[in-house]
């Protein structure tokens, strides 16, 4: 089993940046990729940003390609997702993931979350 703990949540202003670490123990993740996904109030999951297993490979949705940057330390178990020029409707609960399928756009996520970090982007 795997268990994941995000941090590095917190109140931000609008244009301000914050960086999330997620730590997972249990078991080595350095052999799978890694993702971040966000939930909204009253929104469905999205999807972030996915790392390949050795860093080499990144990839994110539109609206965050260009502020968003998710990079790992597999030594430390651990996978970061540092967040430039934050929008007010970028306000959500920010979860990790692994142990699911990289896609060349995409990620399909496993049942492995953790619980969650909040960002509250003020405008």
């Amino acid at each position: 089993q795997v268990q994941l703990v995000e941090s590095g949540g917190g109140l931000v202003q609008a244009g301000g940046s914050l960086r999330l670490s997620c730590t997972a123990s249990g078991r080595s993740v350095s052999s799978y990729a890694m993702a971040w996904f966000r939930q909204a109030p009253g929104k469905g999951r999205e999807f972030v940003a996915v790392i390949n297993w050795s860093g080499q490979s990144t990839s994110y949705p539109d609206s965050v390609k260009g502020r968003f940057t998710i990079s790992r330390e597999n030594a430390k178990n651990t996978v970061y997702l540092q967040m430039n020029s934050l929008e007010p409707e970028e306000t959500a609960v920010y979860y990790c993931n692994t142990g699911g399928r990289q896609l060349s756009n995409g990620y399909v996520p496993s049942h492995y979350w953790g619980q969650g970090t909040q960002v509250t982007v003020s405008s």
